[in-house]
């Protein structure tokens, strides 16, 4: 029987290593999941600074990649790569599941 989403989709990210972690400094990469707004855009900075290195950074999302329908709106900084060096992208409004586990797999090596 099917317990959970995960097992519903199997797209359970914790298989292939990753999982949240609860400071930037145990962190090897960081998700933007949407348009960067001007109130976040510092923390943003602050945050992947504090990563070790090597860091990477993935925009998961068409919002995160290019603003989405919030392009040009108030209070938007841009896009994460606008705020951040994007080593990856994984396009989607939203991306499948499976896509982000992909991405996650492609960067872990797992």
């Amino acid at each position: 029987p099917v317990r959970n989403f995960e097992d519903a989709q199997g797209c359970d990210a914790e298989r292939y290593g990753a999982r949240l972690v609860a400071s930037p400094r145990h962190a090897d990469v960081a998700l933007v999941t949407g348009p960067v707004t001007r109130n976040m855009a510092e923390p943003l900075r602050r945050t992947v600074a504090a990563m070790g290195e090597p860091r990477l950074v993935v925009a998961v999302g068409d919002c995160a990649i290019d603003c989405g329908e919030f392009a040009g709106g108030y209070g938007i900084e841009g896009a994460g790569a606008d705020v951040v060096p994007v080593d990856l992208a994984v396009p989607g409004c939203p991306p499948e599941p499976g896509d982000i586990v992909a991405a996650l797999r492609r960067v872990t090596g797992r």
